[in-house]
């Protein structure tokens, strides 16, 4: 039977931890923002709004809802990554100076989310810098598929081979013997959650609001599994996308770009494979989920029944369409969100209680 066994000093060196992790990333990223804002526009890192749709057609009615927005500085996600590695890498030197007891650099917690959010951001961040500066308008989306399906075999392939792991658990079922074929779910896991939080990186604040109900709910997950410093490592990256939320809010002081939503999701993946909770994951990605399964059906529809089911796709910049403020599809879908989220950490609970 699960049990929380820790006494009252213990339970305050842990909230210590987290809470100190999320400020210092927070504090980081806030100082830093200005400064690092003013780079991007000097070196003309902007956004370019595209005039052609997910399926690579025409798309005025996108274009005339955010022409506003062309100009606006993107590549934010640089201050939150980079933020969290820092804070990682410089942990152990903390540690060596009796500064903290304890390193977030961490080989059996936190080593497998840091390799996955540093190789994730540099993919995104050629993107970015591609689309940019008008070279192929990015990298493509097939070869962009394609290294990130080589990255979740790889991981698949560390996961099963090196850590053992062959089971996934379904709440309320137990645990079911996956084999080798859990390779092909971790890799679909990454594909999935690096894409899903770049499709619903569209409006202001919506994506980062998300991420910070993501990563708090796995952060949440990871401490009543024991995992302390993995739940530090989730602290660190609320913080960091926290501050960033404070400057993306509507009207947007810049974006996250690629290099932001295609770490943050392959990252959340990952913890989520961690955790044996990737069936808890679609709770707690709710809207991620939602908004994938929005460009699924429209795409889909478009190509056998000649018509769209949504003005456009992804769902959000549907209700833009039909005339809800940019404001409201963001407070609501973070409602939603927020409300999916605390069901998926419950459910994660009501399991560990049965275990």
């Amino acid at each position: 039977m699960f049990t929380l066994n820790i006494d009252i000093a213990t339970a305050f060196r842990h909230f210590f931890l987290l809470f100190g992790s999320a400020l210092g990333t927070f504090l980081l990223v806030f100082l830093f923002t200005k400064p690092f804002h003013a780079w991007l526009i000097k070196n003309n890192f902007v956004k370019h709004i595209r005039s052609a749709g997910i399926d690579g057609k025409s798309a005025p009615i996108f274009r005339k809802l955010h022409l506003k927005k062309e100009g606006t500085p993107t590549m934010g996600g640089i201050l939150i990554w980079m933020s969290v590695l820092l804070f990682v890498f410089f942990s152990p030197l903390s540690e060596h100076f009796n500064i903290t007891s304890f390193s977030l650099f961490n080989r059996n917690e936190t080593f497998l989310p840091v390799f996955t959010l540093a190789v994730t951001a540099i993919l995104g961040l050629a993107d970015d810098y591609l689309n940019i500066k008008g070279i192929r308008k990015g990298i493509r989306v097939k070869t962009k598929f394609l290294w990130l399906t080589l990255f979740g075999v790889v991981g698949g392939l560390w996961f099963h081979y090196k850590l053992g792991y062959d089971l996934i658990t379904v709440p309320g079922l137990g645990d079911f013997f996956l084999g080798g074929w859990y390779i092909l779910l971790f890799a679909f896991i990454i594909v999935a959650s690096a894409n899903a939080v770049n499709f619903t990186d569209g409006l202001d604040g919506l994506s980062g609001g998300l991420i910070v109900i993501a990563f708090l709910s796995l952060g949440i997950i990871a401490y009543l599994q024991g995992l302390l410093i993995l739940a530090a490592f989730c602290a660190l990256i609320v913080g960091a996308t926290l501050a960033f939320l404070w400057f993306n809010v509507p009207p947007a002081l810049f974006y996250m770009g690629d290099t932001g939503s295609l770490a943050l999701g392959a990252t959340m993946g990952v913890i989520a494979m961690m955790t044996d909770t990737m069936l808890i994951l679609p709770f707690i990605g709710f809207i991620f989920v939602v908004e994938t399964l929005s460009i699924i059906i429209q795409i889909t529809s478009k190509k056998f029944r000649g018509k769209k089911v949504f003005e456009i796709a992804p769902l959000h910049h549907h209700f833009e369409a039909v005339g809800w403020p940019e404001s409201k599809v963001v407070m609501r879908f973070w409602i939603i969100g927020g409300f999916m989220a605390a069901l998926g950490v419950i459910l994660e609970l009501l399991h560990l209680l049965t275990v």
